[in-house]
């Protein structure tokens, strides 16, 4: 048992990195770039207060330990900006999971592995809410920050909405809700239609 507790230790200090690890996007009302760490944490915080709008039922627990763990591989492979072409990364990603998650204790290391595994593809309710919630937060951070990031990187209306689309699979009334957001405060703010 002594050694499970070395074990969560220094998986504990490992995932410590995840707060060096920028985004491109601002915190609202802060001039630095918020951290992966930070991201993790408010869109675990989101899950669990959007869960009762969730589409499908699906497992709190779950849906939280996969945001917990999704962005843990950029301690190795650092954040990819989800509008760049070079976003999917799952090959380098899944590599860092791998040693990542082989910190642990082997049972809960695996656990964890396959929780991330499933995030990934997407095919259970408790992937596609959490994928969705992942979606989400950035657009909510946007939408409240003046489009910083949008405008920073010049993505247009088109692009958000596609590339979140996801957010539908939670809730189409929340998706239609955000969709108009979108488009007001992206027009309002100067992000280009196409």
């Amino acid at each position: 048992m002594t050694e499970d507790f070395q074990k969560i230790t220094h998986f504990i200090i490992e995932i410590e990195q995840l707060k060096n690890v920028d985004r491109k996007i601002k915190p609202v009302g802060v001039n630095r770039y918020e951290n992966s760490a930070e991201h993790s944490w408010q869109i675990a915080l989101l899950a669990l207060t959007l869960l009762p709008y969730a589409e499908q039922k699906t497992d709190a627990l779950t849906v939280v330990t996969m945001l917990l763990l999704h962005d843990i591989v950029e301690i190795d492979t650092g954040d990819k900006f989800a509008y760049d072409a070079n976003h999917d990364d799952y090959e380098n990603e899944l590599a860092a999971a791998k040693r990542i998650f082989a910190i642990l204790p082997k049972q809960q290391g695996a656990a964890y592995l396959d929780l991330w595994i499933e995030f990934e593809h997407t095919n259970t309710p408790e992937a596609k809410f959490a994928k969705a919630i992942d979606r989400l937060m950035p657009v909510i951070q946007n939408i409240h920050n003046g489009c910083q990031s949008w405008l920073e990187h010049d993505v247009t209306i088109e692009q958000i909405l596609a590339k979140n689309s996801a957010i539908g699979d939670a809730n189409p009334i929340l998706w239609q809700w955000v969709k108009e957001q979108v488009i007001k405060k992206g027009t309002n703010a100067g992000v280009r239609l196409k």
